[in-house]
């Protein structure tokens, strides 16, 4: 079990991370293997193998299956969405002063989630899937040989139910994950800023040419927030650029990343096996909100 003194950083567990059992806040144990809160009943939550933590007591279980887990870190990593990393790395950059804050609700195997740490950021990432928490965790540990100063902390959690203090986060980043904007108006800081990430219209349209009949464009999100969130909407940024996925193992790859593996008859599915090369364009939409003055 690492010893995770070595693995979370102490600034983001004592001023971001709150008990989830009674909100108190939290600091790591002394045997540096557990993470403790002030409480008075003093709830205590292991980390687990990798230096992640669970912090999700009311849904245990959940999110993605290591496979899939497995699957999408090693597509990511071969930088086919790195355009979006580096436009979302830009926004962040234009909202946030270097060494802000950072909360990545639904963070996944933390390829966003840590190129922001990248940055100069903390970043807390939140996932309900312990084994996407577990290859965040062990990315960030490779990242810190190389930069010392990277600063992260990865947990097992709902974005529906945060373990995240009051207006903590200077900026909240969605990234194709549920958006849950209660939450994240509560956790915000005022005048903090929201960025949920979407696909574009034309996404990955060369891959639904090959799945459908007639193909269709993606649709906007449906659970952006409105006026009863204290989140007004001042940006939205599009990102589009070509791509190119090489191997039908990444093809499959970055079919399984997306909803159209759930929506694709057997059939459709077929079209795909063998194919070596891929071509077609992704689209992303970026909306930025930032959270009202609480009055």
């Amino acid at each position: 079990m690492p010893d995770l003194n070595g693995t979370l950083d102490p600034h983001i567990v004592r001023h971001m991370l709150a008990c989830p059992v009674c909100g108190a806040g939290m600091q790591i144990s002394g045997d540096g293997r557990s993470l403790v809160c002030t409480g008075a009943r003093r709830h205590c939550f292991d980390g687990g193998g990798g230096g992640y933590v669970s912090l999700s007591p009311r849904h245990p279980g959940g999110g993605d299956a290591k496979e899939a887990v497995r699957s999408r870190s090693a597509f990511l990593e071969r930088g086919y969405y790195q355009p979006a990393a580096d436009a979302l790395c830009g926004i962040v950059r234009e909202l946030i002063p270097a060494g802000g804050a950072v909360l990545d609700a639904g963070c996944g195997e933390g390829y966003y989630s840590n190129r922001l740490a990248g940055e100069g950021y903390a970043v807390l990432g939140v996932d309900l899937s312990k084994y996407a928490a577990d290859a965040a965790t062990r990315t960030a540990r490779r990242n810190r040989q190389r930069d010392p100063g990277s600063r992260t902390v990865f947990a097992v959690a709902s974005v529906f139910d945060l373990p995240v203090q009051d207006g903590s986060a200077d900026c909240v980043t969605s990234l194709f994950a549920p958006c849950a904007p209660a939450e994240f108006a509560r956790v915000l800081k005022p005048g903090g800023f929201l960025i949920v990430a979407g696909a574009g219209a034309g996404h990955l349209m060369g891959l639904k040419r090959i799945l459908y009949d007639d193909p269709y464009i993606n649709q906007p999100r449906r659970d952006l927030p409105d006026d009863t969130h204290s989140l007004v909407l001042v940006d939205t940024r599009h990102v589009t650029f070509p791509l190119r996925v090489c191997g039908e193992a990444d093809v499959q790859a970055l079919f399984a990343m997306t909803p159209y593996y759930w929506r694709t008859s057997q059939e459709g599915k077929e079209r795909l096996k063998g194919l070596d090369v891929l071509e077609s364009e992704a689209c992303f939409d970026f909306f930025i909100y930032r959270r009202k003055d609480r009055e």
